[in-house]
């Protein structure tokens, strides 16, 4: 087994069969964790992205939080309820994209694709920096360092998803789980001190807030819909699920709506114990650390301050909060590493993106798609320093265009169903549930397409522009790769009829030498029976050309030797023209190039050996009427290396596992190469080396 696939099997591990697909399947209590990550994590920031806007106005805003923090719970709560209706209607896992393609079109579909493509960019590289940036709060040391812990953290999630749904998902579980229960903890004990009236008191409780400018009147409500844009962040994952319905063990739809309405409503607790308990503490934050007078250097984040307020700084208590807070940050990018894949994939089987995408790696996951996402992620880590600030403004514009579009186009669904003559459009009963569920959904598109406005006038200047020009950018491409696969399409449409025949087919061996290669590619060559048949070499080196000629005669060789000139001691552009040649005079004959080649066991033995052959195969596919034909030669060690494969493939049998994917590396020896053994007593004259004459 090569290096590579070693490598590739400690990481990634051993490869299913498609046979246990199945197998991948996940129960309500790891799906949780596994799709509904990223909407929990959201509760560690969610409150702190809201003090931090209402901060601009000084301390005497801070009294709007609980009032902002309830809307966007009860926006939480009607996303949530709206997108239980999706998941028993379009349990096929295309979520928003199919939702809106089938119901408002095709355009309306890309919109949604393109949206989503980039929040999950942006869902991975917010998720690992907030984690970043609750590690250097509770190890400040770390700090300077934040953008290498960052990208390396997104690697190690990487190579986690390769692994397979199930087996990411079974690693992930403790961290959410822990998170919850720390979280939980936190929300009674807080509350249970403040009863007794010993309200907790942060950290930051005796700095003061300047304000950074003078608002009111219309300047106060900007300001304010601004916190509940940055606040909104909590809703982004809850899509997620719609997505990943396939995922989820029968009956699909019904665990995907339970395990939907558990996120829901465990987010929506979290995050109002969170706000409330940092309001009790008197939690200060401020954009600008300038503006927070009393505060040393770098801010701790909000749940940071929280829990060192509830438990006590450097308390088992306050560390268990910060580990599993940092924890199921970094591990809320695996929501975007799980919707990413699935939705290119099917975007990739649409013909709207690469059709790699849509196929599954080894361990039954689309691995290209979790490359893709993780290489644009660290780019936007590096980019962006991993600061969350910075980050978070372009975040949920893309997540609120899909919902809105989503909503919309399950309105129309509902109201086609309604048209229809099924079961629910037909009896009081099921109308009746319709009809209901069509109030929701167009609440729901009311509401988001609201908070979309909103998001998009209070952070366009700050960062979300980037998104706005991104998504168009996104859709262009991806009309443009579907029309490339249209045109490709229409051009492989064959004929009615039968295939039509070549007239002639002129046979040409490529030869540098002779030896083992070269004499089986002309007995090849010759028992393919062309219609015509010469060797053809290019005299780089004019006594090479004239010992080859020599030799030629000398093993009594009918087939001709056609020496080409090469004045400026290359091989490409010779035979090139003389191909071209051949087919000028007879356009509708067929020009068959036989390569000879052989095959090494190691990809260091493919480095040593001239590359001329390969490079001029490459050239000649370009040449219409003209077919490439390699005819290999394998030598030892490539046999070396096929026992060795051989042996490991049966190993993987017996333990019922696939078996290694390929052969040794092959070099092409048409061109100049060393030269191998000649087996002597072989002549290509008339009937030798068993070929018809």
């Amino acid at each position: 087994m090569a290096l590579t696939d070693r490598l590739k099997r400690i990481w990634v591990g051993r490869p299913l069969g498609s046979d246990r697909l199945g197998e991948t399947l996940l129960p309500k209590r790891v799906a949780l964790p596994v799709f509904a990550s990223d909407a929990l994590s959201s509760v560690s920031y969610a409150t702190e992205e809201i003090l931090l806007v209402l901060s601009l106005g000084g301390l005497a805003f801070y009294h709007f939080t609980p009032w902002i923090a309830l809307v966007v719970v009860a926006l939480m709560l009607t996303v949530v309820a709206s997108y239980r209706q999706t998941v028993h209607a379009y349990p096929s896992g295309g979520g928003d994209y199919e939702v809106a393609t089938e119901n408002i079109g095709g355009p309306a579909g890309l919109t949604v694709a393109s949206a989503l493509l980039v929040d999950y960019v942006l869902t991975v590289a917010v998720s690992v920096s907030a984690g970043v940036a609750n590690l250097t709060s509770a190890v400040t040391s770390l700090a300077q360092h934040k953008v290498i812990i960052a990208v390396l953290l997104i690697v190690v999630l990487t190579m986690m998803n390769l692994r397979g749904v199930r087996e990411s998902g079974t690693a992930f579980a403790i961290p959410t789980y822990g998170f919850i229960l720390g979280i939980f903890v936190m929300i009674v004990i807080g509350f249970v001190k403040m009863a007794f009236g010993h309200t907790p008191r942060a950290e930051s409780a005796d700095y003061h807030v300047v304000a950074a400018n003078h608002y009111s009147g219309l300047a106060l409500a900007f300001l304010a819909l601004r916190a509940f844009s940055s606040g909104c962040t909590a809703l982004t994952g809850v899509e997620a699920i719609s997505n990943g319905v396939p995922a989820f063990r029968p009956p699909k739809s019904k665990n995907a709506a339970s395990t939907l309405l558990a996120m829901g409503l465990i987010a929506a607790l979290m995050f109002i114990g969170v706000t409330v308990l940092a309001m009790a503490s008197k939690v200060h934050v401020a954009e600008d650390a300038k503006n927070l007078v009393g505060s040393h250097g770098e801010q701790p984040t909000v749940i940071a301050q929280v829990a060192a307020a509830v438990f006590g700084g450097g308390s088992i208590g306050f560390v268990y909060i910060a580990a599993v807070t940092t924890l199921i940050l970094i591990l809320a990018a695996n929501t975007a590493f799980n919707g990413f894949p699935v939705l290119g994939s099917i975007l990739a089987r649409d013909g709207y993106l690469p059709r790699q995408l849509h196929t599954r790696g080894d361990r039954l996951a689309y691995s290209n798609g979790i490359l893709l996402l993780a290489g644009f992620a660290i780019l936007l880590v590096v980019v962006f320093k991993a600061e969350t600030t910075r980050l978070i403004q372009l975040y949920i514009v893309g997540v609120f265009v899909s919902f809105t579009l989503s909503q919309s186009g399950m309105v129309r669904h509902w109201q086609r169903v309604l048209r229809g003559e099924s079961t629910l459009a037909t009896t009081p009963g099921g109308r009746r549930r319709v009809r209901r569920a069509q109030t929701i959904n167009f609440f729901g598109a009311c509401m988001t397409g609201l908070v979309l406005i909103l998001v998009l006038a209070t952070k366009f200047t700050h960062g979300a522009y980037i998104v706005v020009i991104a998504m168009p950018v996104i859709f262009v491409a991806m009309r443009a790769v579907r029309k490339h696969y249209d045109r490709i399409a229409i051009e492989l449409t064959p004929p009615p009829g039968p295939p039509k025949l070549p007239s002639r087919v002129h046979g040409v061996v490529l030869v540098s030498k002779i030896h083992a290669p070269t004499l089986r590619a002309l007995a090849y060559a010759k028992a393919t029976r062309p219609h015509s048949l010469v060797a053809v070499t290019a005299a780089v080196d004019p006594a090479d050309a004239e010992r080859l000629t020599q030799e030629w005669h000398e093993r009594g060789i009918t087939i001709d030797l056609v020496t080409l000139a090469s004045p400026y001691r290359e091989i490409t552009g010779p035979v090139l023209k003389y191909v071209a040649d051949i087919r000028k005079d007879s356009p509708r004959d067929v020009v068959a190039v036989f390569v000879p080649e052989y095959v090494v066991g190691h990809w260091w033995e493919h480095l040593l050996h001239n590359q001329s052959a390969l490079r001029l195969k490459a050239r000649l596919l370009f040449q219409p009427g003209v077919m490439v034909t390699s005819v290999p030669w394998q030598l030892e060690s490539s046999s070396n290396a096929q026992r060795r494969m051989d042996g490991e493939a049966a190993g993987a049998v017996r333990r019922g596992q696939a078996g290694p994917r390929g052969p040794g590396a092959v070099a092409a020896v048409g061109a100049k190469e060393p030269s191998a053994p000649s087996p002597g007593s072989t002549a290509l004259s008339g009937r030798a080396d068993g070929a018809e004459g």
